[in-house]
Order: C-alpha cells, then structure tokens, then sequence
C-alpha cells in the first residue's frame, strides 16, 4: 500500500489526480475501522490531516464555510450558535476520542445512509464544495448522495469544504440507537426553521439507500406554521408531519432494527423536533 501525506492543498490535489483511486482520509474514523477488520484494502491512500486549509472554518455573508477537516468536537464548542443543527448533530457522533478527529469531510466522502451529519445538512440546504486540479465546483447537498455510500463526487476531486446557512429559526437533530453513545444510528432526523423564507427544511438519515429528505412533510409544515405570531403547534399537525416524514424514508429490515421499527421512531422524533425548533423558532422572532 503507497501511502502519502501532503502538507499543502495543492499537493493533495496533484497527488489525487496522479492517484485517483487514492481513499482520502483526515481523521481515519471510518477508514480505519474498514482496514482493521480487512473490509477493505486501497492500493493508496492520501492522508489530509496536515493540509492545514481544509481544518479551518470561515463566515461568508449569512453562511458558515466550513473546512472539510474541522472536527465535530470544534463544531460543538465553536459553532453551536450559528449551526445548531449540526452541532447536535456532532455531539452524537462517537466517543470524545472519536469527535476530536473526524469531522464532517469525512462523513460525506463515505457517504454512508448512518452519516450522523447528514440529515443536518440536508435540513438546512448546505453545498458541498469540492476541488480537483482541473478547477473547483459546488454541489447541492440534495445532488450529492446518489447511491449507497456512492456520492457525486469524481475520482479525482477532494472534499475543500461545506458552505452551510446560518441558522434563521429553530434546529433540531434526533437520533435513534441501541443506547446513548458509540452507537450507529438505527435511524436519524434533522430539521431547520428559516423565518426569513418561511421554509422547513428536513433530512432523513439510516432509512433509506441515501440520505434522504421529506419533501411533502416540508411543504405541508410550512402552510400550516403561523409565521406571524408564532402561535403553539396542535397535536394533530404534529402527528401529521411525523406521518409525513415517515413515509417519506425506504427503510430496510438489518441487524440494527426493522423497517416497520425505523417508520414508527421517524414519525415520533419528527414530531418531536418539529415541536421543539418551533418553540426556539420564538427566539429568532425577538431579535
């Protein structure tokens, strides 16, 4: 196995392009894993840690940019105001240990259904930001999962960066395991509340081939919010939005729980979530 460590961007992308077939890794949570139980065996692979652009984040306008390397221990401490969602999101993810080196490139370059990041993203609509030596481009976040642990990004292209809104309303993030921590997630939702566009934005995790978003519970959430007042939520348009979301996700019978199992809990936590980013929605109102 060939194994290089660039120390500058421009060398990780000379050194993908040489290598296309290179398995890129930062913190190595995931790839590692696959290694040691010899699921997997790359000819190459290209360690990101030391290309110091990719661990940094920055604000742009009403976005956060947010390096491919950050960790989610950093997004915890350091961006929990303006991307609560994801901040939620990271602490789920892992033991400490495992927080304090992955980070959300990571997450996206495996493009797993469990992605504990996913769903975040897709709530709030963020873009994938990726760069090869041929040039840079943004994908939406809605285009970047299109198969199982296969995602729209080409052999030769690295994952710069994440450009994702700043929160405008209530986030919420809820995940479904077999215990509190160090867990897979059984299934997953994310959910952002944007005043400014009186949209709902939703995202799906573990219940279907991709993540996956919940396009008509969006819609019907937002014609039947009160955007003005913000008045409380009746139980019945909760539990339709939980209905909603639930038959939006195509989830399978595994080791870890049941389709039937994954439908219920989905339309439980949606409901849940929605009820309670409403309630912080107030926040952003009063300001």
């Amino acid at each position: 196995m060939d194994f290089f460590r660039p120390t500058s961007l421009a060398d990780a992308l000379k050194l993908k392009s040489a290598h296309p077939l290179a398995l890129c890794i930062n913190g190595g949570t995931d790839v590692m894993v696959e290694l040691n139980f010899d699921r997997k065996r790359p000819e190459t692979l290209l360690d990101l840690s030391a290309v110091t652009e990719l661990n940094q984040w920055s604000e742009a306008g009403d976005s956060i940019v947010l390096g491919a390397g950050v960790t989610y221990s950093r997004i915890q401490t350091e961006l929990h105001a303006q991307l609560p969602g994801l901040a939620m999101a990271s602490r789920t993810v892992g033991s400490l240990q495992i927080r304090n080196r992955g980070g959300v490139g990571g997450n996206l370059g495996s493009a797993s259904p469990a992605g504990d990041a996913h769903p975040a993203l897709l709530a709030t609509g963020a873009t994938v930001n990726v760069s090869s030596v041929r040039g840079g481009r943004s994908i939406d976040i809605h285009e970047y999962f299109i198969a199982p642990k296969k995602s729209a990004l080409d052999p030769d292209e690295i994952i710069i960066s994440i450009t994702i809104p700043k929160a405008r309303g209530g986030q919420q993030y809820s995940k479904i395991g077999t215990r509190n921590a160090m867990v897979i997630a059984v299934c997953s939702f994310g959910l952002a509340i944007d005043l400014q566009t009186r949209k709902v934005g939703t995202g799906i995790g573990s219940a279907g081939p991709t993540p996956l978003r919940a396009v008509e519970a969006e819609a019907f959430a937002a014609s039947h919010l009160d955007w003005e007042k913000g008045a409380a939520l009746a139980p019945e348009l909760l539990a339709e939005f939980g209905a909603l979301v639930s038959a939006a996700s195509r989830p399978i019978d595994d080791i870890r729980g049941t389709a039937a199992y994954r439908r219920h809990t989905l339309s439980v936590i949606a409901a849940r979530s929605l009820k309670w980013a409403w309630t912080s929605t107030n926040e952003f109102r009063s300001t």
